[in-house]
């Protein structure tokens, strides 16, 4: 038994005023060479922008133009982005707007200082590593040790592409 209304007769969905403008501005944003990344960042949305990058970093070697405006998100997430960021060859102009928070602060920081940029009313937030650990003592240990790690890499450890 199916229990959406809507499945018989489609046309008599409601219409969704949000996906199609949603995919107009993102193609415009794309065309444009303009990468944005709005909202929390999470596995879905650093896919997303990863593909995005990668594509346009093919296409021409041309800036690439992140507005970021994010509160922030899941950071290894956001260190995918910071990744990608870092490996294609077209540079990557950051543009900081609205709310610009944590792990999308750490994407800010991704760039070199001359190709950040931020609108008149942006808020930065950085802070020190918090959160998520939890379990049995050798669950914190193994965190722990993680943090103190990537804390101590230097440029030039991480792999062919590191600055």
């Amino acid at each position: 038994m199916n229990l959406n209304p809507h499945a018989e007769h489609p046309e008599d969905a409601p219409a969704s005023t949000a996906e199609p403008r949603n995919s107009v501005l993102e193609e415009k944003a794309f065309r444009s060479r303009s990468v944005l990344v709005p909202g929390a960042i999470s596995d879905a949305s650093a896919g997303d922008v990863a593909r995005r990058l990668i594509a346009l970093d093919s296409d021409s070697p041309t800036a690439i133009d992140m507005l970021v405006s994010s509160p922030g998100g899941h950071l290894e997430s956001g260190d995918a982005i910071h990744d990608i960021i870092r490996f294609i060859a077209a540079p990557v102009n950051m543009i900081g707007t609205g709310w610009v928070g944590s792990a999308a602060a750490h994407l800010y920081l991704s760039v070199p200082r001359e190709r950040r940029f931020c609108a008149p009313n942006t808020r930065c937030l950085i802070h020190p590593p918090s959160g998520g650990t939890g379990g049995q003592a050798t669950d914190i240990a193994i965190h722990a040790q993680e943090r103190v790690t990537k804390a101590l890499k230097r440029p030039g450890q991480a792999g062919p592409f590191a600055p």
